[in-house]
Formats: structure tokens, C-alpha cells, sequence
């Protein structure tokens, strides 16, 4: 193991290093956070939860793919047009950021109107869900590593996930196109 360890945190597997650390959060936030949902009674959110991490992951992955094959395309890149690619990836890291934040707080939502939870639990349901985000910002990261792109993308989650957990209605309007394709 301490040669595997050694060899992940090599300066050339960043990368790699960088998606197995967010596949480690992941694992580490959603096994106690179902388990936490399923023993307060809602199942309907572990499950929710859970798909949306498998569709956050795969949108991540071939969006990554999708945009660095038109910045080859368009030949933009870091050093040719610095800004244009800054930019772009930029606009996408958020606008991940921002649909996970809107799915988070309309499935809290959702989970809450059909629970009726009040008190603690909806204070917990809501930290859990600013948590998640948390997660999502790890995976988004993973793709996204530049320095600009980690101190703009994670507040503009945080305050994405605020702005749509008070008005979640806001959420099912600009991303529940995407919401209903799964």
C-alpha cells in the first residue's frame, strides 16, 4: 500500500489522485447520509440521493470529455486563449455547481413537504444537503482543478443551494428540464 500511496501522490497523478479522493468523499458522505435518511423515514431521499449522485458523476465525466474535444476542436486552450478557456470551463464547473445545488434542494424540498419534517430534522436535512453540495463540488473539481475555478465554483454552490432551498420553485424552473430526463 505505501508504494501504491506513493505513486498516487506523485505530481503526475493529480488527476487521477484528484478523482479518487472525490470517489472516497463520495463514499464517505453517502453511506451514513442514507443510512441517516433511511432511519428517519425517508427512503424516497436515499434513493433520490443516490441516483442523482450516479447522474451527477456520469454528467461530469462526459461533459469533461464533451468540452475538452471542442476547445481541441476550436483550438482553445491555455495557451493560445487563456481566457477563453479559463472561461469556459469555468461557466461549466458553476453551471454543474448549480444544477446540484437546484437538485439537492428540491429533492430536500420534496422530502420535507412529504415528511412534514420540522425542528432538528429539518435543520439536519438542510446542513446534510449543504454538505452534499460539498460532495458535488469534490466531483466537479475532480475535472475542474484549476485554482480559479475551486475559489469561484464552491461559493457559488453554496449560494446556489441557499438561493434554491429558500425558493425551490426557482430550482424545478431552470434545471427541472434535466431533472425529467431521469
Amino acid at each position: 500500500m505505501g508504494a501504491f500511496s506513493r505513486w498516487l501522490l506523485h505530481d503526475e497523478q493529480k488527476g487521477l489522485f484528484e478523482i479518487v479522493f472525490a470517489c472516497v468523499v463520495n463514499v464517505l458522505f453517502f453511506v451514513p447520509a442514507t443510512l441517516l435518511w433511511w432511519l428517519a423515514g425517508t427512503p424516497r431521499l436515499a434513493f433520490g440521493m443516490a441516483k442523482g449522485y450516479l447522474v451527477l458523476w456520469v454528467v461530469v465525466v462526459v461533459l469533461a470529455l464533451l468540452v475538452k474535444r471542442i476547445q481541441k476542436f476550436f483550438r482553445v486552450n491555455l495557451y493560445d486563449h487563456p481566457d477563453a478557456f479559463v472561461n469556459s470551463n469555468l461557466a461549466i464547473s458553476c453551471f454543474l455547481q448549480a444544477g446540484w445545488a437546484a437538485f439537492v434542494a428540491s429533492i430536500i424540498d420534496g422530502a420535507v413537504s412529504a415528511a412534514g419534517a420540522g425542528g432538528w430534522s429539518l435543520v439536519t436535512l438542510y446542513l446534510v444537503g449543504g454538505v452534499s453540495c460539498l460532495v458535488a463540488f469534490y466531483i466537479v473539481s475532480a475535472f475542474y482543478q484549476g485554482s480559479i475555478y475551486k475559489l469561484i465554483s464552491l461559493p457559488f454552490a453554496l449560494v446556489a443551494y441557499v438561493v434554491f432551498s429558500v425558493w425551490p420553485s426557482s430550482a424545478r424552473v431552470i434545471f427541472g428540464w434535466f431533472f425529467d430526463l431521469f
